[in-house]
Protein backbone atom coordinates (compact mmCIF):
# COMPACT_ATOMS: atom_id res chain seq x y z
CA UNK A 1 0.00 0.00 0.00
CA UNK A 2 1.19 2.99 -0.91
CA UNK A 3 -0.40 6.02 1.61
CA UNK A 4 -1.34 9.54 0.13
CA UNK A 5 0.60 10.65 3.32
CA UNK A 6 2.80 8.56 6.30
CA UNK A 7 2.60 10.30 9.01
CA UNK A 8 3.28 6.99 11.41
CA UNK A 9 6.83 6.63 9.07
CA UNK A 10 7.64 10.63 10.30
CA UNK A 11 7.20 9.88 14.06
CA UNK A 12 9.14 6.43 13.73
CA UNK A 13 12.34 8.74 12.46
CA UNK A 14 11.79 11.59 15.39
CA UNK A 15 10.59 9.09 17.69
CA UNK A 16 13.35 10.05 20.08
CA UNK A 17 13.41 13.80 19.51
CA UNK A 18 9.73 13.83 19.92
CA UNK A 19 9.48 11.66 23.15
CA UNK A 20 11.73 13.52 24.83
CA UNK A 21 10.36 16.96 24.10
CA UNK A 22 7.04 15.44 25.29
CA UNK A 23 8.14 14.25 28.55
CA UNK A 24 9.65 17.64 29.64
CA UNK A 25 6.50 19.30 29.24
CA UNK A 26 4.75 16.95 31.25
CA UNK A 27 7.82 17.27 33.84
CA UNK A 28 7.50 20.89 33.98
CA UNK A 29 3.90 21.06 34.08
CA UNK A 30 3.19 24.57 32.20
CA UNK A 31 0.97 23.60 29.60
CA UNK A 32 -0.53 27.01 28.46
CA UNK A 33 1.24 29.71 27.04
CA UNK A 34 4.50 28.53 28.06
CA UNK A 35 8.06 28.25 26.97
CA UNK A 36 7.41 26.07 24.27
CA UNK A 37 4.88 28.28 22.71
CA UNK A 38 7.05 31.72 23.26
CA UNK A 39 9.89 30.39 21.56
CA UNK A 40 8.00 28.77 19.04
CA UNK A 41 6.69 31.89 17.93
CA UNK A 42 10.37 33.33 17.95
CA UNK A 43 11.46 30.57 15.44
CA UNK A 44 8.95 30.69 13.33
CA UNK A 45 8.68 34.62 13.44
CA UNK A 46 12.59 34.31 11.82
CA UNK A 47 11.77 31.53 9.63
CA UNK A 48 9.06 32.90 7.66
CA UNK A 49 10.97 36.95 7.66
CA UNK A 50 8.66 38.66 9.69
CA UNK A 51 8.02 40.69 13.05
CA UNK A 52 5.51 38.68 14.89
CA UNK A 53 4.01 35.09 15.27
CA UNK A 54 1.27 34.12 17.52
CA UNK A 55 0.07 31.00 18.05
CA UNK A 56 -3.48 29.74 18.03
CA UNK A 57 -5.99 27.01 18.36
CA UNK A 58 -6.17 25.97 14.43
CA UNK A 59 -5.41 27.79 10.65
CA UNK A 60 -9.21 28.88 10.69
CA UNK A 61 -8.91 30.63 14.21
CA UNK A 62 -6.13 32.70 12.48
CA UNK A 63 -8.18 33.09 9.60
CA UNK A 64 -10.91 34.50 11.69
CA UNK A 65 -8.67 36.06 14.51
CA UNK A 66 -6.81 38.03 11.77
CA UNK A 67 -10.16 39.37 9.93
CA UNK A 68 -11.48 40.65 13.64
CA UNK A 69 -8.14 42.08 13.97
CA UNK A 70 -8.38 44.22 11.00
CA UNK A 71 -11.69 45.37 12.43
CA UNK A 72 -13.36 43.62 9.21
CA UNK A 73 -17.04 42.54 10.18
CA UNK A 74 -21.05 43.35 8.86
CA UNK A 75 -21.63 44.70 5.31
CA UNK A 76 -17.41 44.44 4.30
CA UNK A 77 -16.77 42.06 1.35
CA UNK A 78 -13.95 39.80 1.26
CA UNK A 79 -12.49 38.80 -2.47
CA UNK A 80 -11.18 34.64 -2.76
CA UNK A 81 -11.08 32.11 -4.48
CA UNK A 82 -14.55 29.22 -4.37
CA UNK A 83 -11.67 26.97 -4.73
CA UNK A 84 -10.88 26.31 -1.28
CA UNK A 85 -11.57 24.29 2.30
CA UNK A 86 -14.66 25.37 4.18
CA UNK A 87 -12.25 27.41 7.20
CA UNK A 88 -11.37 30.01 4.69
CA UNK A 89 -15.15 31.13 3.91
CA UNK A 90 -16.21 30.20 7.63
CA UNK A 91 -13.95 33.11 9.02
CA UNK A 92 -15.06 35.64 6.73
CA UNK A 93 -18.91 34.30 7.85
CA UNK A 94 -17.81 34.21 11.17
CA UNK A 95 -16.53 38.28 11.76
CA UNK A 96 -20.10 38.78 9.57
CA UNK A 97 -18.27 39.90 6.63
CA UNK A 98 -19.52 38.27 2.66
CA UNK A 99 -17.38 36.22 1.08
CA UNK A 100 -16.86 37.59 -2.70
CA UNK A 101 -15.42 34.46 -5.64
CA UNK A 102 -13.34 35.10 -8.13
CA UNK A 103 -12.43 32.36 -10.60
CA UNK A 104 -9.22 30.14 -10.39
CA UNK A 105 -6.14 29.73 -12.79
CA UNK A 106 -6.61 26.70 -14.80
CA UNK A 107 -2.62 25.79 -14.02
CA UNK A 108 -2.16 26.94 -10.43
CA UNK A 109 -6.01 26.40 -8.92
CA UNK A 110 -5.05 29.63 -7.09
CA UNK A 111 -6.97 32.50 -7.35
CA UNK A 112 -7.07 34.08 -11.47
CA UNK A 113 -5.24 37.52 -10.61
CA UNK A 114 -6.71 39.13 -14.01
CA UNK A 115 -10.11 38.91 -12.63
CA UNK A 116 -9.58 40.67 -9.41
CA UNK A 117 -10.21 44.47 -9.92
CA UNK A 118 -13.67 43.31 -11.53
CA UNK A 119 -14.69 41.80 -8.36
CA UNK A 120 -14.09 44.51 -5.96
CA UNK A 121 -17.01 47.02 -4.81
CA UNK A 122 -17.31 50.21 -2.48
CA UNK A 123 -17.64 47.53 0.15
CA UNK A 124 -14.63 45.58 -0.51
CA UNK A 125 -12.18 45.27 2.46
CA UNK A 126 -9.88 42.46 1.79
CA UNK A 127 -8.62 40.58 -0.44
CA UNK A 128 -7.70 37.13 1.00
CA UNK A 129 -5.72 34.33 -1.37
CA UNK A 130 -5.39 30.77 -0.63
CA UNK A 131 -2.03 29.19 -1.57
CA UNK A 132 -3.18 25.95 -2.59
CA UNK A 133 -1.48 23.04 -2.87
CA UNK A 134 1.34 24.68 -1.94
CA UNK A 135 1.64 27.10 -4.73
CA UNK A 136 2.04 30.75 -4.08
CA UNK A 137 -0.13 32.76 -5.69
CA UNK A 138 0.99 35.42 -8.08
CA UNK A 139 1.31 38.10 -5.09
CA UNK A 140 2.95 40.56 -7.35
CA UNK A 141 -0.24 41.47 -8.62
CA UNK A 142 -2.16 41.05 -5.99
CA UNK A 143 -0.14 43.18 -3.64
CA UNK A 144 -0.58 45.80 -6.44
CA UNK A 145 -4.19 45.63 -6.52
CA UNK A 146 -4.45 45.79 -3.08
CA UNK A 147 -2.69 49.32 -2.77
CA UNK A 148 -4.32 50.43 -5.30
CA UNK A 149 -7.73 50.16 -3.90
CA UNK A 150 -6.42 50.30 -0.35
CA UNK A 151 -7.15 47.01 0.80
CA UNK A 152 -6.13 44.76 3.11
CA UNK A 153 -4.21 41.37 1.91
CA UNK A 154 -4.82 38.54 4.65
CA UNK A 155 -3.03 35.11 3.23
CA UNK A 156 -4.30 31.78 3.83
CA UNK A 157 -1.00 29.93 3.55
CA UNK A 158 -2.60 26.52 5.60
CA UNK A 159 -0.81 24.56 2.82
CA UNK A 160 1.99 26.53 1.68
CA UNK A 161 4.42 27.02 5.13
CA UNK A 162 8.22 27.88 3.68
CA UNK A 163 6.92 28.40 0.12
CA UNK A 164 8.42 31.41 -0.96
CA UNK A 165 7.32 33.71 -3.96
CA UNK A 166 10.08 36.27 -5.11
CA UNK A 167 12.34 35.27 -2.64
CA UNK A 168 10.00 35.77 0.13
CA UNK A 169 8.02 33.47 2.22
CA UNK A 170 4.02 33.42 2.17
CA UNK A 171 2.30 35.04 4.57
CA UNK A 172 4.57 37.84 4.77
CA UNK A 173 3.37 40.02 2.01
CA UNK A 174 0.00 41.23 3.59
CA UNK A 175 -1.06 42.77 7.11
CA UNK A 176 -1.41 38.44 8.35
CA UNK A 177 -0.12 35.41 7.19
CA UNK A 178 -2.29 31.93 8.67
CA UNK A 179 -0.73 28.67 9.29
CA UNK A 180 -2.31 25.58 9.94
CA UNK A 181 -0.70 23.18 11.87
CA UNK A 182 -3.24 20.01 11.19
CA UNK A 183 -0.93 16.49 11.35
CA UNK A 184 -0.92 16.15 7.74
CA UNK A 185 0.35 19.31 6.67
CA UNK A 186 3.91 20.28 5.99
CA UNK A 187 4.53 21.20 9.24
CA UNK A 188 2.89 19.30 11.19
CA UNK A 189 1.24 19.07 14.91
CA UNK A 190 -0.40 15.94 16.97
CA UNK A 191 -3.81 17.75 17.04
CA UNK A 192 -4.79 21.49 15.75
CA UNK A 193 -2.87 24.41 15.70
CA UNK A 194 -2.57 27.29 13.96
CA UNK A 195 -0.76 30.88 13.25
CA UNK A 196 -0.59 34.17 12.72
CA UNK A 197 2.19 36.21 10.71
CA UNK A 198 2.54 40.06 10.84
CA UNK A 199 4.80 42.55 10.34
CA UNK A 200 1.97 45.38 11.82
CA UNK A 201 2.31 45.67 15.39
CA UNK A 202 -1.51 46.66 16.03
CA UNK A 203 -2.64 43.40 14.58
CA UNK A 204 0.13 41.48 16.07
CA UNK A 205 -1.38 42.88 19.68
CA UNK A 206 -5.21 42.33 18.68
CA UNK A 207 -4.79 39.07 17.44
CA UNK A 208 -2.58 38.08 21.34
CA UNK A 209 -5.36 39.50 22.96
CA UNK A 210 -8.26 38.16 21.53
CA UNK A 211 -7.20 34.55 21.43
CA UNK A 212 -7.17 34.55 25.34
CA UNK A 213 -10.53 35.66 25.74
CA UNK A 214 -9.85 39.17 24.61
CA UNK A 215 -7.94 40.63 27.92
CA UNK A 216 -4.45 41.61 27.66
CA UNK A 217 -4.52 41.01 31.46
CA UNK A 218 -5.53 38.13 33.25
CA UNK A 219 -9.24 38.09 34.21
CA UNK A 220 -9.69 41.91 32.70
CA UNK A 221 -11.60 41.90 29.13
CA UNK A 222 -11.53 44.40 26.86
CA UNK A 223 -13.57 42.45 23.80
CA UNK A 224 -15.04 39.04 23.45
CA UNK A 225 -12.20 36.99 22.57
CA UNK A 226 -11.68 32.95 21.94
CA UNK A 227 -10.72 30.25 23.98
CA UNK A 228 -7.69 29.98 21.23
CA UNK A 229 -4.05 29.66 21.85
CA UNK A 230 -1.49 27.22 20.56
CA UNK A 231 -1.06 24.10 22.47
CA UNK A 232 2.22 24.05 24.75
CA UNK A 233 2.58 20.23 23.84
CA UNK A 234 2.43 21.02 20.15
CA UNK A 235 4.56 23.81 20.23
CA UNK A 236 7.52 21.74 21.38
CA UNK A 237 6.73 18.98 19.07
CA UNK A 238 6.44 21.86 16.10
CA UNK A 239 10.12 23.00 17.34
CA UNK A 240 11.46 19.73 16.41
CA UNK A 241 9.76 19.37 12.90
CA UNK A 242 10.68 23.03 12.43
CA UNK A 243 13.91 21.93 11.79
CA UNK A 244 13.48 19.16 9.29
CA UNK A 245 11.08 21.58 7.67
CA UNK A 246 13.28 22.63 4.66
CA UNK A 247 14.44 19.33 3.67
CA UNK A 248 11.11 18.32 3.87
CA UNK A 249 10.01 20.97 1.41
CA UNK A 250 12.84 19.90 -0.91
CA UNK A 251 12.11 16.47 -0.99
CA UNK A 252 8.93 17.15 -1.71
CA UNK A 253 9.99 19.41 -4.61
CA UNK A 254 11.80 16.18 -6.21
CA UNK A 255 8.56 14.05 -5.89
CA UNK A 256 6.88 16.51 -7.73
CA UNK A 257 9.66 16.62 -10.63
CA UNK A 258 10.02 12.99 -10.55
CA UNK A 259 6.16 12.56 -11.26
CA UNK A 260 6.27 15.16 -13.28
CA UNK A 261 9.20 13.25 -15.93
CA UNK A 262 6.95 10.27 -15.24
CA UNK A 263 4.05 11.65 -16.93
CA UNK A 264 5.23 13.90 -19.26
CA UNK A 265 4.29 11.58 -22.01
CA UNK A 266 1.00 11.51 -20.83
CA UNK A 267 -1.03 14.58 -22.22
CA UNK A 268 -4.22 13.42 -21.09
CA UNK A 269 -3.30 14.00 -17.55
CA UNK A 270 -2.42 17.90 -16.49
CA UNK A 271 0.29 18.29 -13.66
CA UNK A 272 1.39 20.97 -11.67
CA UNK A 273 3.32 22.97 -12.87
CA UNK A 274 7.70 22.56 -12.04
CA UNK A 275 7.24 25.67 -9.58
CA UNK A 276 10.78 26.27 -8.06
CA UNK A 277 12.77 23.36 -8.14
CA UNK A 278 16.19 23.93 -7.13
CA UNK A 279 18.33 20.83 -5.73
CA UNK A 280 21.53 20.15 -7.14
CA UNK A 281 20.12 16.73 -8.50
CA UNK A 282 17.39 17.86 -10.26
CA UNK A 283 16.72 21.10 -12.76
CA UNK A 284 15.65 24.56 -11.97
CA UNK A 285 13.12 25.74 -13.61
CA UNK A 286 13.40 29.03 -15.48
CA UNK A 287 10.36 29.00 -17.49
CA UNK A 288 8.95 33.05 -17.07
CA UNK A 289 5.39 31.75 -15.80
CA UNK A 290 7.11 29.71 -12.77
CA UNK A 291 10.25 32.09 -12.22
CA UNK A 292 11.04 33.78 -8.43
CA UNK A 293 8.28 31.01 -7.28
CA UNK A 294 9.72 27.99 -4.68
CA UNK A 295 6.25 25.87 -4.09
CA UNK A 296 6.19 23.46 -1.31
CA UNK A 297 4.28 20.43 -3.15
CA UNK A 298 1.86 20.24 -0.18
CA UNK A 299 -0.23 18.09 -2.69
CA UNK A 300 0.45 16.75 -6.27
CA UNK A 301 -2.64 17.32 -7.85
CA UNK A 302 -3.50 16.16 -11.85
CA UNK A 303 -6.30 16.68 -13.74
CA UNK A 304 -8.22 13.38 -15.51
CA UNK A 305 -10.87 12.78 -17.52
CA UNK A 306 -12.95 9.87 -16.20
CA UNK A 307 -11.92 10.61 -12.27
CA UNK A 308 -14.02 8.35 -10.82
CA UNK A 309 -12.39 5.56 -12.79
CA UNK A 310 -8.68 6.25 -12.48
CA UNK A 311 -9.31 6.89 -8.79
CA UNK A 312 -11.08 3.44 -8.14
CA UNK A 313 -8.10 1.48 -10.29
CA UNK A 314 -5.13 3.43 -8.18
CA UNK A 315 -6.77 2.02 -5.40
CA UNK A 316 -7.27 -1.71 -7.25
CA UNK A 317 -3.33 -1.12 -6.94
CA UNK A 318 -3.21 -0.54 -2.95
CA UNK A 319 -2.45 3.45 -4.42
CA UNK A 320 -4.10 6.10 -1.90
CA UNK A 321 -5.54 9.10 -3.55
CA UNK A 322 -7.86 12.13 -2.34
CA UNK A 323 -10.20 14.43 -3.66
CA UNK A 324 -9.58 18.15 -2.81
CA UNK A 325 -12.35 19.56 -3.07
CA UNK A 326 -15.53 17.83 -4.73
CA UNK A 327 -17.31 20.89 -4.46
CA UNK A 328 -16.69 24.17 -5.20
CA UNK A 329 -17.16 26.69 -1.76
CA UNK A 330 -19.80 28.52 -4.18
CA UNK A 331 -22.33 25.73 -4.44
CA UNK A 332 -22.05 24.56 -1.05
CA UNK A 333 -25.44 24.39 1.28
CA UNK A 334 -23.94 26.77 3.63
CA UNK A 335 -23.25 29.06 0.62
CA UNK A 336 -26.85 28.64 -0.90
CA UNK A 337 -27.78 32.17 0.39
CA UNK A 338 -25.07 34.07 -2.12
CA UNK A 339 -27.36 33.24 -5.03
CA UNK A 340 -24.62 31.46 -7.19
CA UNK A 341 -25.79 28.84 -9.90
CA UNK A 342 -23.95 26.13 -11.68
CA UNK A 343 -21.82 27.87 -13.96
CA UNK A 344 -20.64 31.20 -11.98
CA UNK A 345 -17.55 29.81 -11.81
CA UNK A 346 -16.15 27.39 -14.77
CA UNK A 347 -12.36 26.24 -14.28
CA UNK A 348 -13.38 26.02 -10.16
CA UNK A 349 -16.30 23.53 -11.11
CA UNK A 350 -14.34 21.16 -13.86
CA UNK A 351 -11.32 21.10 -11.57
CA UNK A 352 -13.61 19.86 -9.14
CA UNK A 353 -14.53 17.37 -10.99
CA UNK A 354 -11.35 16.36 -12.30
CA UNK A 355 -8.51 17.15 -10.04
CA UNK A 356 -6.76 13.96 -8.04
CA UNK A 357 -4.08 14.26 -5.18
CA UNK A 358 -1.52 11.57 -5.79
CA UNK A 359 0.53 9.92 -2.65
CA UNK A 360 2.77 13.07 -1.70
CA UNK A 361 5.32 13.15 1.60
CA UNK A 362 9.04 13.78 2.33
CA UNK A 363 9.29 9.82 2.73
CA UNK A 364 8.21 8.77 -0.64
CA UNK A 365 10.48 7.08 -2.46
CA UNK A 366 11.22 7.12 -6.42
CA UNK A 367 9.84 3.93 -6.81
CA UNK A 368 6.80 4.53 -5.06
CA UNK A 369 6.50 7.49 -7.31
CA UNK A 370 7.28 5.74 -9.81
CA UNK A 371 4.63 3.07 -9.37
CA UNK A 372 1.99 5.92 -8.63
CA UNK A 373 2.92 7.25 -12.27
CA UNK A 374 2.88 4.13 -14.20
CA UNK A 375 -0.43 2.90 -12.75
CA UNK A 376 -1.83 6.35 -13.64
CA UNK A 377 -0.02 5.95 -16.96
CA UNK A 378 -1.82 2.83 -17.79
CA UNK A 379 -4.69 3.33 -16.60
CA UNK A 380 -4.92 6.75 -18.86
CA UNK A 381 -4.19 4.28 -21.63
CA UNK A 382 -6.66 2.34 -20.97
CA UNK A 383 -9.84 5.20 -20.76
CA UNK A 384 -8.07 6.40 -23.81
CA UNK A 385 -8.51 2.79 -25.70
CA UNK A 386 -12.58 2.78 -24.57
CA UNK A 387 -12.99 6.09 -25.61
Amino acid sequence: MIPLCDLQQQYSVLKEEIDEVMQQVAAEANYILGSNVRAFEQEMAAYCGCRHAIGVGSGTDALHLSLRALNIGPGDEVITTPFTFIGTTEAICMVGAKPVFVDIDSRTYNVDVSLLEAAITDRTKAILPVHLYGQPCDMGRIVQVAETYELAIVEDCAQAVGATYQGKRVGTFGKAGCLSFFPSKNLGCFGDGGMVLTNDSQVFERVEMLRRHGGKVKYHHSEIGLNSRLDELQAAILRVKLRYLDGWNRSRREHAYRYNRFLESVPEIQRPGEFGVRDSAVPTCTSEANEGIEAVYHQYTVSVADRETIQSGLGDAGIASAIYYPVPLHLQEVHRDLGLAVGTFPVAESASKHCLSLPMFPELTEEQAFSVAERLRRLTALECQAA
